[in-house]
């Protein structure tokens, strides 16, 4: 059995294009032997830091009630990364980065001794064995040309997962939306192209 992990971050709705293309992925996935677990981090997004919950989030022992529940979210989140095989995320660029509701989930799930160590050869990613499929979806075009200068999304989603231990990360890109109906259909077909292809390759199962 193959688990496969969805996280969904634009707020958007149905007018979101990396929603979409997460939903066809996910089509494409659903048969046997694959079982796919939905979070929706922008209709049901995950509480920020506080003062309060940092603490315990990062490892500390929960006091107060808040803390408490802080801790059950982040220890339930963290588990549930771990017990799948394959994560698939939705990030659109919001001002030339990821989401905050995507940050949010980073932010609790990043935890020393939990899914990263630090060694004296430096830090080592504990959440290994895994494949990450990210679908970006972007108004311009930031893969290549001067904009890609200030693309913090790719890079920073690419780095958040490697610290994790998660190194197979597969980016599917929607760009140049906003130049265009046809430019958008185009970028959007050619991504469910490629989104086709992933989910008719070989995934990783559960050992």
């Amino acid at each position: 059995m193959t688990k496969v992990l969805v996280l969904n971050s634009s707020v958007s709705g149905e007018a979101s294009a990396s929603r979409a293309l997460v939903q066809s992925l996910v089509e494409r996935l659903s048969r046997p032997g694959v079982a796919v677990i939905e979070r929706d981090l922008g209709a049901d997004p995950i509480p920020h830091l506080t003062p309060e919950t940092m603490p315990t989030i990062r490892g500390a022992d929960p006091v107060t009630p808040v803390q408490h529940e802080a801790r059950a979210l982040a220890d339930g989140l963290i588990a549930e990364l771990k017990d799948s095989d394959v994560l698939v995320i939705g990030a659109p660029m919001y001002n030339f980065a990821i989401p905050t509701g995507l940050k949010a989930w980073f932010d609790h799930v990043l935890r020393a001794g939990a899914t990263f160590r630090y060694s004296e050869a430096g830090p080592e990613g504990l959440v290994t064995g895994k494949k990450a499929i990210v679908v970006l979806s972007r108004g311009g075009l930031y893969s290549e040309g001067p904009a890609a200068a200030v693309d913090f999304q790719e890079p920073h989603l690419r780095q958040l997962l490697a610290f994790m231990g998660i190194t197979d990360v597969t980016f599917v890109r929607a760009e140049k939306l906003g130049f265009g109906p046809e430019a958008r259909e185009q970028a959007l077909a050619d991504a469910r192209d490629e989104l086709g292809r992933l989910a008719n390759a070989d995934l990783p199962k559960a050992a």
